[in-house]
């Protein structure tokens, strides 16, 4: 590329940034709900349990309405039908391909996502994450489920690629996501494929899609 920002690494969130998979999760969750005779409130429970390990977002489900159901088993349930839209056709979002074969020559590229291992091995089959990004993909296992917002996700990422914060630059479509890159260090883009721009608006930059990502900004 020219004029090349100062940016070395870009850091990919992967629900709703690399996969376009945020309707799967709201289709399963408003399931999930009407099973136990409960409106899916969207606006209360995203921002609350996007980014968070699958154990953390359940455990907010059952604090929000009461619930006494076992934890286990209700993360079970939840991930069955999250796991079955995957199945049934998860795909890329749109502009992350182009964008992606744009800067992998000219960056260290890698996903770091909240995202559940048995998730992203029905990605990987379907989409072939490991095609692109090879061994870059890295999840809450290797950081101890430490989820967003805290920064360890993010800063596994950078030391593993030999990066500095300071260099790396997060791709997020969640408030948890760009808190956690601001608590790293690093320098984030937040993507309004999920949320809106005001509920995104502690990134450096927000756009509405891959087309609008302009690296001389950073």
């Amino acid at each position: 590329m020219s004029d090349k920002s100062s940016i070395t690494t870009i850091i990919f969130d992967a629900d709703g940034v690399v996969i376009d998979s945020e309707k799967i999760w709201d289709e399963a969750q408003a399931e999930f709900s009407r099973r136990r005779g409960l409106p899916y409130e969207r606006a209360k429970l995203k921002p609350l349990m996007a980014g968070r390990s699958q154990a953390e977002a359940i455990e907010i489900f059952k604090k929000e309405y009461g619930l006494s159901e076992d934890a286990q088993s209700l993360a079970a349930e939840r991930m069955e039908l999250v796991k079955r839209g995957f199945e049934e056709g998860v795909e890329f979002m749109s502009g992350f391909r182009e964008f992606f074969q744009r800067v992998r020559s000219d960056y260290k590229t890698c996903i770091a996502t909240s995202m559940p291992e048995e998730l992203l091995a029905v990605v990987d089959g379907r989409l072939g994450l490991s095609k692109l990004f090879g061994d870059r993909i890295f999840s809450l296992i290797a950081v101890g489920y430490r989820s967003k917002p805290n920064p360890d996700i993010f800063l596994h990422a950078a030391k593993q690629l030999g990066a500095e914060p300071a260099t790396c630059l997060v791709i997020e479509d969640a408030p948890h996501g760009v808190e956690a890159a601001r608590r790293a260090g690093m320098k984030c883009i937040g993507l309004t494929t999920t949320f809106d721009r005001e509920t995104l608006n502690r990134a450096d930059r927000v756009v509405n899609s891959f087309a609008e990502i302009d690296l001389a900004d950073f």
